[in-house]
């Protein structure tokens, strides 16, 4: 832990880096609670690049937590479909109701207010408060953990509680009091651009000269690699209907234990969002989709459906790797299904057209191509 005049050169080197070098982002240009936790939210687990056309597509449509608390949640996870992790657009939503029901529109200013509302964490809570609020909270995610295990050679596994708990309270001991959010964002900015995973910059970092794991010659090979989740083999196959006019269905969202029984892995991997009919297949892929959509649609006689087998695909999530199996299914009218709507399947792989996830957007590409390519040939 620095002390002293230490200290003090560590903060000002580092915030000096700060405001020459800070890569000019639209959440940084404001102090307003509302686009910070939205940025926040949106930057968990997703590249800063990714982020941003998302970002400013939603402030349009919803500029203020009134306007994102009164929108259908079909209008909101439309427009965040492809950006992933579906739960942050609900938990988003639900956050914004509390705001405005127990907070009067405003985000609020205590830390366990803060921590009470749907998908915030202490992290989120304190990098909210001390960018827009001036709060001094500390905060500690994967930038700023491996930034401070390489400024003090910590070894193993940082996610271990006490470990977490050990780099929380160097954070809090580091924290510029008079500037906290600038300092949060600096440390972030540290990790993000400088003090990166693999091959991190020394010779660029501001703060080199009090890094223990740069003296040592072990800063590459900090944090030390967490043993990862076992990955599983997932194989989805899905019917695209389509009739003559481009048009195709989608199902509505998987939310019931019956679609779960139909397809234990379906739920997650479409987010919760519509989708093609579509299961987990193990040995048959055609034969078992069949079967399915007998149960789907009982008035359809599927032994007259034809699936054409389309290009199989990949997918990943989390520790899930995917392999996707999409059929096309040409029929003369669309079979009916309790919720279901019927689409142009061009609009299912226009981004945030419908709130679909990018496995069904990649479903719905395979079936596209298929049908420009018998148009070309025709």
């Amino acid at each position: 832990m620095l002390t002293g005049r230490e200290l003090s050169r560590f903060r000002k080197q580092l915030l000096g880096w700060f405001r020459e070098f800070q890569r000019d982002l639209p959440w940084r240009r404001t102090r307003d609670p509302y686009r910070i936790w939205l940025s926040e939210i949106m930057l968990q687990q997703t590249r800063v690049a990714a982020v941003i056309p998302y970002y400013e597509r939603i402030l349009e449509k919803f500029p203020d937590v009134s306007a994102l608390a009164e929108a259908p949640q079909e209008d909101v996870l439309r427009l965040w479909s492809g950006l992933g992790y579906y739960s942050r657009a609900r938990n988003l939503q639900a956050a914004a109701k509390e705001i405005v029901s127990k907070h009067h529109g405003k985000f609020p200013q205590e830390l366990q207010d803060a921590l009470a509302l749907p998908g915030i964490g202490r992290y989120t809570a304190g990098a909210i408060l001390s960018i827009a609020r001036g709060a001094k909270l500390a905060v500690l995610d994967g930038n700023v953990a491996r930034v401070l295990a390489r400024l003090g050679a910590v070894r193993g596994d940082l996610r271990e509680s006490r470990r977490w708990g050990s780099l929380q309270k160097t954070a809090d001991g580091l924290l510029d009091p008079k500037s906290p959010g600038e300092w949060n964002q600096a440390v972030m900015e540290l990790g993000a651009t400088v003090c990166t995973p693999r091959a991190p910059q020394c010779f660029l970092c501001p703060v080199a000269k009090f890094c223990r794991a740069r003296k040592l010659g072990i800063a590459e090979r900090l944090p030390e690699k967490r043993k990862k989740r076992e990955t599983q083999d997932v194989t989805i196959a899905a019917a695209i209907f389509l009739d003559s006019h481009g048009h195709t269905i989608l199902l509505p969202p998987p939310r019931t234990k019956r679609a779960h029984a139909q397809g234990k892995e379906l739920a997650p991997l479409v987010s919760n969002l519509w989708h093609f009919p579509a299961m987990e297949v193990r040995k048959d892929p055609s034969r078992e989709l069949q079967r399915h959509l007998a149960t789907l649609f009982p008035k359809l006689s599927s032994r007259s459906l034809v699936l054409e087998p389309l290009p199989k695909a990949r997918h990943a999530v989390t520790y899930r790797n995917v392999t996707l199996l999409p059929f096309r299914v040409s029929v003369a009218q669309l079979p009916d299904h309790a919720g279901a709507k019927i689409v142009l399947i061009a609009d299912v792989c226009t981004p945030a057209s419908h709130a679909v996830s990018s496995l069904t957007r990649k479903f719905a590409r395979a079936a596209l191509l298929r049908k420009q390519s018998l148009a070309t040939s025709a």
